[in-house]
């Protein structure tokens, strides 16, 4: 804008003095065109008075370097001149100021040289005796003045030019200093131009609207940022190109990024066929979902189209970690066949032994035999019964009474109730610890201990041993089960508290077992949030500790 000024100002400068100057030239020339014909008129005047008083001999005597005098006859011969021999100039009858001072008295006329380079004057009068005479001067025109004044000229416009400039340079800055100056974060407080009143009023305004939409848009902004960084689910948004807009950070970990990835390829993120076919699917237009295992756990991807007035501006991908409820459904159907096979093995040993003896197909003396075989399958199927309503209870997470429950006391009733069943199997069961008092349910801490123990005493070998110790374990309550029974392979420790599973299936139908007894300990022990630790090597025995 200050280039523009100068310019605009500068411009105006010089064109004013080329104008100012041609005006002047003009006006200057005219005043002394006019000064020299009155100039011309006079000397004529006082000449014509002369001759025609003393005649031509008044030439005789004359001399003049400035002013020509010419005497003409009636027919237009030169009868004399002053600078040139009248018989050698030629008839001047024609001659503009001759012809008219015969006709009126007097002439005038004007005319260039040849070379254009002067003007010559001419004012004539008639004299007494009819013959004309005619004075003439001879001056530059206008351009040979010019030209000879050019170097001055020439010299007054380079110092005009110069004047001009620092002029417009300082009116420049002086115009827009004060616009430089104007602090546009804040229209309002500016003192300036009043013309600029409107145009700052108006920023005022768009300022103040701007920053409205701007702190909305950051606290959308913010408000999306949250809610996106604190989702469990991954989700990543693509633009029309496929290339990364926002990726939150469990996106980030799904996918195993480290770095930045904002302006990069998503493609480059992850590679696999399936992702990339859902992305250009998406951005056609259409929506895509498939499942897959990354590092453990089972992911649900949807990758869908971001449309907007019928176009597709890009894509947004959503990644759900369902590995619980696979998880859960691979354990309902394992729960559901394993549930099936232990119930229908009990009762077709019931259906097997009532149809021989409705039959009358087993001996008298073998009568009571089969009896206790059915009553013995029925207990078993009626503690498989409690133990699946006991884990549906604890499945339901539904709140029971709580209480303050000592764990010595548990302990020893739990001890009392299997000491027939130790005996039995010739285990040796025992108890040491000192009194701990938690705050739970009494019922489920029960079945924890009796639980632990009857799978202690159940896996044992003949003359085993079962220590049942109550403590402290870092400041908090604990309940410990040693046994020195058969143990448990490393392969197998991590699937013991799932329902329904053996280490060795044969052996576990022997000693009676249901298979949901340490899947009950670990739900109980959950809804205590406490902690479950496993000691066991085969052939030497298991320890089993819980952590209130």
């Amino acid at each position: 804008m200050t280039k523009k000024i100068f310019r605009s100002v500068f411009t105006v400068a010089l064109v004013v003095l080329l104008a100012s100057i041609g005006i002047a030239t003009s006006f200057i020339y005219d005043y002394f065109n006019d000064f020299q014909v009155k100039r011309l008129k006079a000397e004529l005047s006082l000449v014509a008075d002369t001759v025609n008083e003393v005649g031509v001999e008044y030439f005789e005597n004359f001399d003049s370097t400035v002013f020509r005098f010419t005497v003409v006859d009636p027919v237009g011969d030169v009868l004399y001149d002053t600078q040139v021999n009248a018989s050698e100039m030629e008839n001047h009858a024609d001659r503009e100021e001759i012809a008219e001072a015969f006709e009126s008295g007097a002439g005038s006329s004007a005319r260039n040289s040849s070379t254009l380079t002067e003007k010559t004057f001419y004012e004539a009068v008639r004299l007494e005796n009819g013959d004309v005479l005619r004075i003439s001067v001879s001056q530059l025109t206008v351009g040979a003045l010019v030209l000879g004044m050019l170097p001055a000229i020439i010299a007054i416009i380079l110092i005009a030019a110069i004047v001009a400039g620092v002029l417009s340079h300082a009116t420049a800055r002086k115009v827009t200093e004060p616009l430089m100056q104007l602090d546009l974060e804040h229209p309002s407080e500016n003192s300036t131009y009043e013309e600029l009143t409107p145009i700052l009023t108006k920023l005022h305004k768009q300022h103040k609207q701007i920053r409205s939409q701007m702190e909305t848009l950051r606290r959308k902004s913010d408000e999306f940022e949250q809610i996106v960084s604190s989702m469990n689910e991954g989700l990543v948004l693509l633009d029309e190109h496929g290339m990364v807009l926002s990726m939150n950070a469990a996106a980030m970990k799904i996918f195993a990024v480290k770095g930045e990835t904002v302006g990069s390829d998503f493609l480059l993120v992850d590679r696999t066929s399936k992702m990339s076919k859902a992305i250009w699917n998406a951005l056609e237009g259409s929506r895509s979902e498939y499942t897959e295992e990354r590092s453990g756990s089972e992911y649900q991807f949807t990758v869908n189209p971001i449309e907007s007035v019928g176009r597709v501006l890009g894509a947004v991908i959503l990644v759900f970690d369902i590995s619980d409820r696979a998880f859960a459904e691979r354990n309902r159907q394992e729960f559901t066949a394993n549930v099936t096979h232990e119930l229908k093995t009990p009762l077709q040993s019931i259906i097997g032994s009532a149809e021989l003896l409705e039959n009358g197909l087993v001996r008298p003396e073998d009568t009571g035999r089969f009896v206790g075989n059915i009553r013995k399958e029925a207990t078993r199927l009626v503690s498989l019964i409690n133990d699946i309503i006991r884990l549906s209870q604890l499945d339901e997470n539904h709140e029971p009474a709580t209480e303050s429950v000592e764990l010595t006391e548990v302990a020893k009733e739990v001890v009392e109730v299997l000491t027939v069943s130790a005996t039995k199997r010739n285990v040796t069961l025992c108890m040491e610890g000192e009194p701990q008092t938690i705050y739970g349910v009494r019922r489920y801490i029960y079945e924890i201990i009796y639980n632990l123990c009857d799978n202690a005493i159940r896996y044992n070998v003949d003359g085993g041993r079962v220590e049942v110790r109550i403590g402290r374990d870092n400041g908090h309550a604990s309940v410990s089960v040693k046994d020195t029974g058969i143990g448990i392979a490393p392969e197998h420790q991590n699937r013991i508290f799932e329902r329904f599973y053996r280490v060795d299936k044969s052996h576990s139908k022997e000693t009676g077992g249901t298979g949901l007894g340490l899947s009950i300990v670990k739900h109980a022990v959950q809804f205590h949030s406490g902690r479950i630790e496993l000691d066991s090597e085969p052939g030497k025995g298991t320890t089993v500790t819980v952590t209130f």
